[in-house]
C-alpha cells in the first residue's frame, strides 16, 4: 500500500440524466405494482468536492483490460489481498466490521434493492442458504437509508456538498463523506445504473475514481458494479468501471453479466426502454421462472459479492 498525495483543483459541473422520483417504492416481496424508477431531469451544478490530500491507496500495477474483456469477467469476483489491507486500515480508523453502505441512484435507493434481507419473512434463500451468515453479519445495513443514495444521484452528485442532506451532514460535506462519517461502514457498494447525460466515459471515470479514492482513504472497501443498461450506446461506461476496479484492485460486481442473458437482457418487457429491470420476488431464489427476472438476480448476486468480501476479510 502506498500513500499518494492528491491536490484536486477541478470544479465539478454536474450534468445528470438520472432516474426516479422521491416517492417511496413498495418492497418487491410485498407488491409488484408499477412503482419502478423513472428518468429524472438533470440536477443543479455540483460544487467542488472534498477529497483528502493523503489517500491510502494500493499499488496500481495491474494488467490493463483488453477491449471488451470486462464482459467476460465473473459476476462474483475473486477478492484480492488489497481488500484485506483496506479493511484493516478501516478498523484502525474505527469502522464497523458489521456495516456496509450503499452509493447509488434510483436502482439503489428503491426498496426493491436488498431491503428484504433485513426482514426474515420477506426472503427465501432456497439453495443459497450458505449466504445466511452474511445476512446475519450485515443485519441492519440492507434497509439503511444511505445518505449517499437518492433518486437523481450520479457519480458527480455524491461528490457535491450541494446534494448533501443539510439536516444530517456538516457544512461543506459531500453525501459520500457524510454517509461514511455517520455509518462507519467497512464496505461500500457503489452502483450507478444510469448513463451520464451523454458525457464521456472518461468524465464518468474521473468522478468514479474520486469516489473510490475517498472510500479507500477512509478504510472502506469499495465494491464497484457494472450497470445493466447501455444507454450510452457503446458500453464505454461499464468498460471504465471495470478498468477502475482493476486499477485499484477492488471488487467488481459484474451485474451486466448476471442479467445480459436473461429475457430481454433483464429489462422490463412492458416498458421495454432498455433501463427498467424486470421484477421478481425474493421469496423464490430457487424458482427458475422467477430467476429469469432481473431484480431477484440483482439482489442475489449483490448478496453473493458481499459474502465473498466478508469471507475474505474474516479469514
Amino acid at each position: 500500500m502506498y500513500k499518494v498525495r492528491f491536490i484536486l483543483l477541478l470544479a465539478l459541473s454536474l450534468l445528470i440524466a438520472s432516474c426516479g422520483n422521491n416517492a417511496t417504492q413498495p418492497t418487491v416481496a410485498a407488491s409488484l405494482k408499477s412503482s419502478t424508477p423513472t428518468i429524472q431531469k438533470p440536477a443543479p451544478p455540483a460544487a467542488e468536492t472534498q477529497i483528502p490530500t493523503e489517500v491510502f491507496l494500493p499499488p496500481t500495477a495491474h494488467p490493463t483490460l483488453a477491449a471488451g474483456e470486462w464482459q467476460d469477467l465473473p459476476i462474483v469476483p475473486a477478492i484480492s489481498d488489497t481488500v484485506i489491507e483496506i479493511y484493516r486500515h478501516g478498523l484502525e480508523l474505527g469502522n464497523d466490521p458489521n456495516a456496509f453502505s450503499k452509493v447509488g441512484d434510483c436502482q439503489t435507493s428503491t426498496d426493491f434493492f436488498l431491503v428484504d434481507f433485513d426482514h426474515e419473512d420477506r426472503y427465501n434463500l432456497g439453495e443459497y442458504t450458505n449466504l445466511q451468515p452474511t445476512i446475519d453479519h450485515y443485519q441492519g445495513s440492507f434497509s439503511r437509508q444511505s445518505l449517499a443514495v437518492k433518486d437523481g444521484f450520479n457519480v458527480a452528485a455524491v461528490l457535491s456538498p450541494l446534494r448533501a442532506d443539510p439536516k444530517l451532514c456538516e457544512k461543506g460535506e459531500t453525501p459520500l463523506a457524510c454517509e461514511i462519517r455517520l455509518n462507519h461502514p467497512s464496505v461500500v457498494l457503489i452502483s450507478m445504473e444510469t448513463n451520464f447525460n451523454s458525457q464521456t466515459a472518461a468524465k464518468y471515470g474521473s468522478y468514479m475514481r474520486k469516489i473510490v479514492e475517498y472510500s479507500i482513504s477512509q478504510g472502506v472497501v469499495p465494491i464497484l458494479a457494472t450497470k445493466a443498461d447501455n444507454l450510452e450506446g457503446n458500453h464505454s461506461i461499464n468498460a471504465k468501471i471495470a478498468e477502475i476496479a482493476s486499477d485499484y484492485d477492488v471488487p467488481l460486481w459484474n451485474f451486466w453479466a448476471a442479467v445480459h442473458d436473461l429475457p430481454n437482457n433483464g429489462f422490463d418487457l412492458g416498458l421495454n426502454d432498455g433501463f427498467h429491470l424486470s421484477l421478481g420476488k425474493n421469496y423464490y431464489f430457487d424458482d427458475p421462472a422467477n430467476m429469469e427476472r432481473a431484480w431477484p438476480v440483482r439482489n442475489l448476486t449483490a448478496l453473493q459479492v458481499l459474502d465473498a468480501v466478508r469471507s475474505k476479510i474474516n479469514k
